[in-house]
């Protein structure tokens, strides 16, 4: 696997400026994380082109309504229609604070949202961190305040609060989860979100946060809940539906993982839990099997050929769960990611 490489990032998110956070009647604009993703796995060469086609579905980026203070931004908290007065606001706090300031704050006020878009504004600002870490740009202080100015425009929770303190790690949580029941279950939803809503009124999902001892080791912690949703994309991914929400319930917790050495210390476990409950959210209204036992890979690939045929899918999703999978098999290695990532290379590239 090739070096990072992140020489050619800013001209991609200079080509993807004038773009707006979602298309298509809701779908979310990927391309400044797909970008990201591909200078993460050493893919310069293939970044421009793929943003120059990306960027042409793209709708442009929202006008400016009404000034987002620090005194009403609760007021324009979930309301989509102000994104871009929240890409407004977090540009003019990064030019006041340091970048790192501004994650660890909004951060602890938004991950109660994790789920946000199907992760979306969560996984968006991973990304962005993670660029930004690395080098501090004029155009990646941009894509922070783009990031999240989504998350903070399409903010809302899920049901239930945090009763007791958990004792086990996600993948031995997982056993004692409640799906909606099949026959109980609505279809045709607009979105991940619309479909999400039936929680609502599903009384088991509200004791979920309590399941998980979020005073784990935050890396560990974050590796076993995205190993254990790794076997759920294996288990429960079947179609295009199916390997898009399950690719979330695995990307959205491993956003996470970069966000973490800006948090506070009382805001980590915090962090942890809504990142396991938004995967959850997804299990509970999709899935259809328990998560795959897997002990062993069932292939061997190298890196190179897993992100080349990600790569040629052109597909955003499979490329950036391409990136995650082989992101969270360095710190604690597990068998599942690889053949999680050639599934959904399969699914989303309809071969």
């Amino acid at each position: 696997m090739n070096a990072p490489d992140y020489s050619v990032l800013d001209e991609a998110l200079e080509m993807l400026s004038d773009c707006g956070p979602e298309f298509g009647g809701g779908l979310s604009n990927h391309g400044p994380m797909c970008a990201e993703a591909m200078c993460a796995m050493g893919r310069r060469d293939r970044v421009l082109a793929w943003t120059e086609n990306y960027r042409k579905q793209l709708n442009p980026r929202i006008a400016e309504r009404e000034k987002i203070t620090n005194a009403n931004w609760r007021e324009a908290l979930g309301r989509f229609k102000r994104a871009g007065d929240w890409s407004a606001f977090f540009t003019n706090e990064l030019k006041e604070r340091p970048w790192h300031e501004v994650v660890q704050d909004w951060v602890e006020r938004l991950s109660p949202g994790l789920i946000s878009a199907a992760a979306h504004g969560a996984i968006r600002t991973g990304h962005a961190t993670r660029s930004l870490a690395i080098e501090d740009t004029a155009q990646r202080r941009r894509e922070l305040a783009d990031a999240l100015g989504y998350w903070a425009a399409v903010y809302n929770t899920l049901p239930g609060e945090k009763r007791d303190r958990g004792s086990a790690m996600p993948s031995a949580a997982i056993d004692r989860v409640e799906v909606i029941p099949h026959g109980e279950r609505g279809s045709g939803f607009a979105s991940l979100d619309a479909a999400l809503k039936q929680l609502d009124h599903f009384k088991p999902f509200e004791n979920t946060l309590s399941m998980v001892d979020t005073d784990a080791d935050p890396s560990a912690f974050v590796s076993d809940l995205t190993a254990t949703f790794a076997r759920v994309f294996l288990a429960n991914a079947h179609d295009l539906l199916t390997a898009i929400a399950f690719v979330h319930a695995v990307t959205g917790p491993s956003a996470v993982r970069p966000m973490l050495p800006y948090l506070r210390a009382d805001a980590v476990a915090p962090a942890l839990g809504y990142a396991w409950q938004a995967s959850v959210a997804l299990y509970s209204t999709f899935s259809i099997a328990a998560p795959l036992k897997i002990e062993e890979p069932s292939t061997a690939i190298s890196d190179d050929e897993l992100i080349d045929r990600a790569i040629a899918t052109g597909d955003e999703h499979a490329i950036k769960f391409t990136e995650v999978c082989l992101r969270e098999d360095r710190p604690h290695r597990d068998p599942a990611y690889r053949p999680a990532a050639l599934h959904a290379i399969r699914l989303l590239s309809n071969g």
